[in-house]
């Protein structure tokens, strides 16, 4: 499968050529006395997947929040293909950017977060179609066409016509990223996509990500206690430890034979 034959019709707003597509600058994020990331330095370039791991509370999905704008960093810069994500340079001088600048850097943007978050009461199709429309300005035929094109990718071409109370968590869960990849992002975060899961459900949804992974050049952001996963599909494995990032490296080097004492305990615990 070739990645025009997975995500049809997917040229546009994409930045495949290894150039740097997320940078983080010196970012901190605390809440109250809790500081979550600690004047964080690091890079993504576009086309790669790249894991973040580590304990629980160690700033990994915290990340991927920031990216989305659903937090505020307290210190510190995001950039999104060169541009930054929530300041713009006026005079010389980086200020707050307003919302519409948010936004549209933000489309280059599309999150699987662990809970499915579907629209209850559309159907299916409707689910995906929406935000292309809305958002991107895509015309009904368009959006309809994409959306049917995502779903056979994921497997659930013939669940347009069902309602997400319909179908199993699994499904849901496919659905969701049907309805990321629909907005055409230049690079996609993963939230544990999988926690929510029960067991049996997990290997589908995997599956359909390594595809993804595989097949096409979209940039990934992954966190996942789904070694086997990371090692599969990883470029760039990242270990987390309150809030720094204190190893990195290929998951043959990082699963193999990792460095730092915090990454062999940590390893050592989940695999």
């Amino acid at each position: 499968m070739s990645a025009e034959s997975s995500l049809p019709n997917d040229t546009s707003n994409r930045a495949v050529d290894g150039s740097e597509l997320i940078r983080f600058d010196g970012v901190t994020k605390r809440f109250g006395s809790n500081t979550v990331l600690d004047n964080l330095n690091f890079t993504v370039a576009s086309g790669k997947h790249v894991t973040l791991i580590g304990p629980s509370g160690s700033g990994k999905t915290t990340i991927l929040r920031l990216l989305m704008t659903l937090l505020k960093a307290d210190e510190g810069t995001i950039k999104v293909d060169g541009d930054y994500l929530t300041h713009e340079e006026k005079g010389g001088k980086l200020v707050p950017a307003g919302e519409r600048h948010v936004r549209e850097v933000r489309k280059k943007i599309g999150m699987v977060f662990q809970q499915f978050n579907l629209f209850p009461n559309m159907k299916v199709l409707r689910n995906i179609m929406e935000a292309p429309v809305h958002v991107l300005g895509m015309s009904k035929d368009e959006a309809e066409e994409r959306a049917r094109e995502l779903l056979d990718l994921v497997g659930l071409g013939d669940k347009c016509d069902a309602y997400p109370t319909q179908l199993s968590g699994g499904q849901q869960q496919r659905v969701a990223i049907a309805r990321a990849l629909a907005m055409r992002p230049q690079v996609l975060l993963l939230d544990e996509v999988t926690s929510a899961l029960d067991p049996e459900l997990v290997a589908g949804v995997l599956d359909v990500l390594r595809d993804i992974a595989h097949t096409t050049d979209i940039t990934m952001l992954c966190v996942t206690h789904e070694m086997n996963f990371a090692r599969d599909i990883s470029d760039d494995v990242l270990m987390f430890d309150a809030g720094r990032v204190i190893e990195s490296g290929s998951p043959e080097k990082m699963f193999s034979d990792p460095e730092h004492e915090r990454t062999r305990e940590f390893l050592s615990a989940v695999l």
